[in-house]
């Protein structure tokens, strides 16, 4: 057999290896945040929970101020194994590390100026007679996230090295003990938002400090960071590919994540506790389904590094089959919607059916559109992506305003959300054929 064949058998039994221990890491994951929504909401009661929900996704945004460093590695790191070329893969990890040091350092000072300087409660609309000290809360979780997250870019090497699984399994961890602490929390009766803040992110932190070593000085000494191999030179190359990733990220923040802000300040904090409920039911899927595609983000680096097309071309036609499976499972899941929202958050709160049905919508949108945007991302041909993902990001919150205003429903807002992502999936299915067919050109293949 050819040493492409080998490769290629090689590369599809690592993919298979990882999506296997990835579905595992993640469903135990899905079963802790499906156990944490009741443990937290009675915990909290449904107006504070829906603040420190809004909050949670608030955080999620400083996961995303890294300017696209973390993708960046990913793709110039396995770039660099595919030609085992260690030295250089060595100086861009150090470089990238200690860039994203220095950015969360930068942004630790500016968020707690920004939380010290400006009303929170105002900006959240929370009524400051039933929620305590949100300030302290706000600066304790940004100086906990953003040092977490320079050692969660762990994570992305070992995304790098084509083995996803390890990250996913990492994170499980940290969710467990985020769980097992706000278990503890329940029982002890000390039911505030600042203990339920500690629980969420001390944990993860905790994880990724032993995770470090293991990995530098243990597992892949050959690998490990230096001061001496910091190179400017490096991380402005990582930076150059991830800034487009970042763009894309940014613009995925304000379609996605800015949507309990939004919820909060067009309804009332009480309604993000109920579209929250909904999404993560229907983002189960979602979730399933990335990690299935994941794997095959540096498995088609390193395939197109190597020329090796028909690998690429063979796995998508996998992947356009379990898409159709993954549909009909969420016609299923908004059918049985009504009995599982009932066995899980019993009868505390409500949910519409019809909002059961455009989250399905929404979810479906994304799956479309991701199952092309794994193996764009992996051939590294952004332009489109960033073009269409801005432009979704920019009529996103004034269409979503003028919509919430003339028909005052959650279901238009849901509505809104689908229409924007709709002409990405179109133009990353578009893309995507062109370049396995070697059909692309100009902004096709940019």
């Amino acid at each position: 057999m050819s040493s492409t064949g080998n490769s290629s058998l090689n590369r599809s039994s690592l993919v298979h290896k990882n999506i296997a221990v990835s579905i595992l890491a993640k469903i135990w994951s899905a079963v802790i945040l499906l156990l944490l929504v009741p443990v937290t909401l009675n915990c909290l009661g449904e107006y504070t929970n829906g603040v420190w929900l809004t909050i949670s996704s608030m955080l999620i945004w400083i996961e995303h101020l890294d300017i696209g460093l973390g993708n960046g590695l990913r793709n110039q790191l396995t770039a660099c194994l595919a030609h085992d070329d260690f030295t250089k893969a060595r100086q861009l990890i150090s470089s990238t590390f200690a860039l994203l040091a220095c950015i969360m350092a930068i942004t630790i000072v500016v968020l707690i100026i920004l939380i010290i300087s400006f009303d929170s409660y105002r900006f959240f609309n929370v009524d400051p007679q039933r929620v305590d000290s949100l300030d302290t809360v706000l600066v304790i979780v940004v100086i906990l996230v953003c040092s977490t997250f320079v050692l969660k870019l762990i994570g992305n090497f070992y995304m790098a090295l084509q083995l996803p699984a390890v990250s996913n399994m990492l994170i499980a961890l940290g969710q467990t003990f985020v769980l097992g602490s706000t278990y503890l929390i329940f029982l002890s009766g000390s039911h505030s938002l600042i203990y339920i803040a500690l629980a969420n992110t001390v944990p993860p932190l905790v994880v990724y400090s032993i995770a470090y070593p293991c990995t530098f000085l243990y597992k892949y000494p050959h690998l490990r960071l230096s001061l001496s191999m910091v190179n400017l030179k490096d991380a402005m190359g990582t930076i150059h590919l991830g800034v487009q990733f970042f763009i894309m990220q940014l613009s995925g923040i304000i379609l996605f994540l800015s949507s309990n802000i939004l919820i909060s300040k067009f309804f009332s904090p009480s309604m993000v506790t109920p579209y929250q409920i909904t999404y993560r039911y229907f983002s189960l899927l979602l979730v399933l389904f990335n990690v299935v595609c994941m794997p095959f983000w540096n498995a088609t680096t390193d395939a197109y590094e190597r020329g090796d097309i028909k690998w690429i071309q063979s796995e998508s036609r996998k992947l356009t089959k379990l898409s159709l499976g993954f549909f009909l499972a969420m016609i299923v899941m908004v059918v049985i919607s009504d009995k599982i929202y009932a066995l899980w958050i019993g009868d505390e709160l409500h949910i519409d059916k019809n909002m059961s049905i455009m989250m399905a919508i929404y979810i479906a949108v994304l799956i479309g559109s991701i199952r092309y945007s794994f193996f764009i991302n992996g051939i590294g041909t952004l332009r489109l992506q960033l073009i269409m993902t801005s432009i979704a990001a920019v009529l996103f919150i004034p269409l979503a305003y003028v919509v919430t205003s003339l028909t005052h429903s959650i279901l238009w807002f849901i509505g809104v959300m689908c229409i924007v992502n709709i002409p990405g999936l179109i133009v990353n299915r578009i893309q995507f054929m062109k370049l396995i067919h070697g059909k692309a050109t100009g902004i096709w293949k940019k």
